[in-house]
């Protein structure tokens, strides 16, 4: 797996609000978090190295029944703990982090005794993410971090003997995502070994590797062999609670998926007069359909003809960076931070097969280190399969995907995230929060007039409708039953995804659950908190967007809970 040229990009300077800067000498319960974070790392090295603390590099949690019973008494010990805590004493700052605790806890307990993936889902034992974190990160010399690596690969026979032992009774959708991940395990594995070669250590890795690509190779070989005994469906019995676990929002799965309906009506309709405004320069003098799918399509199928080369696709993502950091300064809508680059680089192969693009931020104990924007490139890709995509990524979408991913999205939130002073808002932030404000800032840039045309403006209303769909399309496979034929229909004719993006996006409500709501979920609450600020008098945007990033990536509900109270 070869490692590939990345370009960093500076922005300007960012500044703390003032009730988020940290108190002269920390409270009571902020010391009680530290003390838990600390017993965490030493339960958990795996999360101390994903946070950044390093020194936990060279051990390595085995996936096993033994460790789930130290996980699960640690919980309950500490859920104890937090719950004990009266709120009302807290700060605001303190009170969020006593409900984040206490949701991180709680979930962590359903996980293990309810929903039991480790069980039935091979691809949760996947060794890779850690070791090419410790390898790639420079937080220290080479030789040191091979030294911390070594027991971690030496380790690996143990990790997957017990990874195998785990399993009971497994999906056919995970145990092929599993196997499809393994070499880039291997990959990661063949990495460490051309950095021992380098600092002259190739021999006392020989032995180590040799038995970690033989357990990684074992591993596949008896998943090859195991004959699947459950669906891939979650079903409403887990599906409600897991939405509450995984989403934290103020409605229920049901509501949020009936007000996403109501939504994508809305959509649609914008939409629509959009499409009946192009189609006289889009299509020219032929006759417009009735169905209003058909308007749309039509329109979107021809604009999506200009798109960038294949061999470009990466090289595109990377060159519209800084003019999206150029438009959110001179449009005065957020504050960056110049000491925080942000890196595109190629998905490494052990993380593909789920999304296409992903922001990868440093852990809060190194906020210094580079934050990754994973793009997966066209390269290996048919020309019909390219083609395909590149008309789903194509000259408009291209841009608000990078919106989404970048600025003023993911890595601009993760990065105001990882400034604040509380560990516990950065390392245990609410997902819907974070791919909320990410909707939300495809949002803010076509209000702000970036790109504005009726193709953007068409453009976005397909792209805001895929965010919207992806709740439909969750709730209706995982609770309602919704077959293949039917999600591809509402991903193509009535979302107009193309074929090679709506056949991917079925993949992924195969292998995933929950997570695709929480993109509209988060947008809405949102929009709506912003909505009812709005009304009051004295309003400013910036200070809003600065003002709700200073919570770190708390659930939407708690910050409007505080924003409202103003």
């Amino acid at each position: 797996m070869k490692r590939r040229d990345f370009a960093a990009f500076a922005l300007t300077p960012l500044a703390l609000p003032a009730w988020a800067k940290p108190a002269a000498k920390p409270s009571a319960f902020a010391a009680l978090a530290d003390r838990f974070l600390e017993a965490l790392w030493q339960l958990d090295p795996d999360a101390a190295v994903a946070a950044g603390r390093f020194e936990f590099a060279g051990r390595l949690t085995l996936p096993s029944a033994a460790q789930r019973q130290r996980v699960q008494a640690f919980a309950r010990s500490w859920l104890r703990r937090f719950e004990a805590v009266p709120e009302a004493s807290l700060s605001v700052s303190d009170r969020i982090d006593r409900a984040l605790l206490i949701a991180k806890l709680q979930s962590d307990l359903w996980r293990l005794e309810v929903l039991k993936e480790w069980s039935w889902n091979p691809a949760e034992h996947n060794p890779a993410a850690p070791l090419d974190l410790l390898l790639s990160t420079e937080y220290a010399p080479l030789p040191q971090r091979l030294r911390a690596l070594m027991p971690r690969v030496a380790g690996l026979p143990a990790f997957y003997r017990a990874a195998q032992a785990s399993l009971t009774g497994v999906t056919r959708e995970h145990t092929e995502l599993a196997i499809q991940q393994a070499p880039g395990v291997l990959g990661v594995l063949d990495d460490i070994a051309g950095r021992a070669a380098e600092a002259g250590q190739a021999a006392a890795w020989q032995a180590p590797l040799a038995a970690a690509r033989t357990s990684v190779n074992g591993y596949v070989a008896y998943l090859k062999t195991l004959q699947p005994t459950r669906g891939y469906r979650l079903g409403a019995a887990l599906y409600e609670p897991k939405f509450q676990h995984d989403i934290q929002s103020a409605r229920s799965a049901r509501e949020t998926y009936e007000l996403a309906q109501q939504r994508r009506e809305e959509v649609l309709a914008s939409m629509q007069a959009q499409a009946v405004q192009l189609w006289p320069t889009v299509i020219g003098s032929e006759p417009m359909p009735a169905d209003r799918f058909a308007v749309i399509g039509r329109v979107i199928d021809k604009l999506s003809e200009r798109h960038v080369a294949r061999e470009r696709f990466v090289d595109e993502i990377r060159a519209q960076i800084p003019q999206l950091e150029a438009w959110v300064r001179d449009h005065d809508l957020l504050s960056q931070d110049a000491s925080k680059p942000l890196a595109v680089r190629e998905t490494p192969e052990y993380q593909r097969g789920v999304a296409g693009a992903s922001i990868e931020a440093p852990g809060p104990y190194r906020p210094q280190d580079k934050t990754y924007y994973n793009v997966t490139p066209l390269t290996d890709l048919t020309p019909e399969q390219a083609e395909s995509s590149l008309r789903e990524y194509n000259h408009w979408i291209l841009q608000i995907l990078n919106i989404h991913e970048a600025i003023p999205g993911h890595y601009t939130q993760l990065v105001h995230a990882n400034r604040t002073p509380s560990k516990v808002k950065a390392l245990f932030g609410n997902g819907a929060m974070v791919e909320g404000w990410a909707v939300y800032g495809e949002r803010m840039m076509i209000e702000s007039g970036y790109g504005a045309s009726p193709e953007m403006t068409l453009m976005w209303g397909k792209w805001h409708l895929r965010s919207v769909t992806n709740t439909v399309l969750d709730y209706s496979v995982h609770v309602l039953g919704m077959s293949e034929a039917d999600a591809l229909d509402l991903l193509v004719r009535q979302a107009f995804q193309t074929e090679r993006e709506a056949k991917e996006k079925w993949r992924r409500v195969q292998l995933t659950s929950v997570q695709l709501t929480s993109y509209f979920s988060g947008y809405s609450e949102i929009f709506a908190l912003r909505e009812q600020l709005k009304a009051r008098p004295g309003f400013q945007l910036k200070a809003f967007h600065e003002r709700f990033l200073s919570y770190g990536s708390a659930p939407v509900r708690l910050i409007a809970a505080e924003m409202l109270k103003a």
